[in-house]
């Protein structure tokens, strides 16, 4: 063994969490007319061929602070 030379280095992240955090959600965001990160509500805006469109509302102000559009993993069957 070589003294100057660095071991390789190992990965401690398990394969499988790679996938573990598809999705997050918002708690808190930077509200401009409160001028500070506020806590926000989740309210279902749309709901999309592509996914559900949510907007995130300031709970201090109501005002609008984001949008975020979740991707359905299963496709919508319609039957009329």
């Amino acid at each position: 063994m070589n003294p100057y030379m660095k071991p390789p280095r190992i990965s401690r992240r398990p394969p499988s969490s790679q996938g573990a955090f598809k999705e997050f959600d918002a708690t808190e965001l930077y509200c401009p007319r409160c001028r500070r990160a506020v806590p926000v509500r989740k309210r279902l805006l749309l709901v999309l061929p592509e996914g559900d469109k949510y907007e995130y509302l300031c709970a201090v102000c109501s005002s609008t602070v984001g949008t975020k559009t979740s991707r359905g993993e299963a496709s919508v069957r319609l039957i009329v």
